[in-house]
């Protein structure tokens, strides 16, 4: 792709780009991230009881997707049929993987990547007192899908 899609080519200013013309269709992606820890760190992460700082981040990943055309400027608003983030801790990382569905004219690659990043900033944010090495790191798109109605 050689245009910026959010760019107007002749004068320069940014826009929204026009989706009107195109067909509601069933659309789905999957984005990943980590925060890299120490290994203290994340054993303290994993041995806390169920519901704590893991589902703090699952929720805040959730609410960010829904909201995702309030934080970046040029998104379009979309009816989201469904969010999905889920938080794994390895050794010396909490690995989140987040996916977002809905039936519309444009995708949803903006919601998932950002549930995964609002995500890592939550468990960075719970774990910053004991780990001030930690790093949000390998947000990227792993996949995104889309399909007639």
């Amino acid at each position: 792709m050689s245009e910026l899609s959010h760019v107007d080519e002749s004068s320069g200013a940014v826009q929204m780009v026009d989706v009107g013309h195109k067909p509601p269709m069933r659309r789905r992606a999957v984005a990943s991230g980590a925060v890299l820890m120490g290994p203290e760190t994340a054993k303290k992460l994993r041995d806390l009881p169920k519901g704590d700082a893991l589902t703090t981040a699952q929720l805040a990943g959730i609410m960010a997707a829904k909201r995702t055309s309030e934080l970046i400027p040029l998104c379009h608003p979309l009816p989201l049929s469904h969010v999905g983030v889920e938080l794994e801790v390895g050794d010396a990382r909490v690995d989140i993987t987040a996916s977002a569905e809905t039936t519309a004219q444009t995708g949803v690659e903006m919601e998932a990547l950002t549930a995964v990043a609002v995500a890592a900033l939550t468990v960075y944010d719970m774990a910053k007192a004991i780990d001030k090495g930690m790093v949000i790191s390998e947000i990227t798109l792993v996949k995104k899908t889309k399909e007639d109605i």
